[in-house]
């Protein structure tokens, strides 16, 4: 199912002819490197995009979905909207995942802008945040490059986070 669509992509719900090319990205090193998981099986990305398929399983409206480009419809990531709870506090996560060969090219930027729109527009969510390693600059730029602003450092189980946040401009 489509999601959104901005200048140049395409996001859309993961569908099984995407594991292939998402294993490829989850078990890529360079592309994983800030993930506390790290690389991941084939086993275990099949696992994850039998979760996301119908978006997430709590709460549908959110989800990790396939980025395709509009030009020639190839899969190049997978971005999205996560719901996370930090300190007692619900928060939704602007996700975001290009594949490499791309990067540089402002793909990360423009789909994390989409997701973000969709989720104060469309959502009409109020906060969007972004978990972000501290040696990940790439990343906190994307972040910046949005709207978000750092906000605090933080932990969980998987560990050491940057939090980024942006709350809905009210008009």
């Amino acid at each position: 199912m489509h999601i959104l669509e901005t200048e140049r992509l395409i996001l859309r719900h993961l569908e099984e002819r995407d594991l292939n090319d998402l294993f490829a990205l989850y078990h890529d090193p360079t592309i994983r490197r800030y993930y506390p998981e790290g690389t991941l099986s084939l086993a275990e990305t099949r696992a994850e995009l039998n979760w996301f398929k119908q978006g997430h399983p709590q709460y549908p409206a959110l989800g990790l979905w396939a980025t395709v480009l509009k030009s020639n419809g190839a899969f190049i990531g997978r971005c999205g909207l996560l719901p996370w709870e930090l300190d007692g506090r619900a928060e939704v996560e602007v996700a975001y995942m290009i594949d490499k060969r791309l990067w540089g090219q402002g793909l990360g930027t423009e789909a994390a802008c989409g997701v973000r729109d969709y989720g104060f527009h469309t959502l009409k969510l109020t906060r969007l945040v972004c978990l972000i390693d501290a040696e990940n600059i790439a990343s906190q730029r994307v972040a910046e490059k949005i709207g978000m602003h750092f906000e605090r450092a933080g932990a969980d189980d998987k560990g050491p986070y940057l939090l980024y946040a942006q709350e809905q401009a009210h008009s």
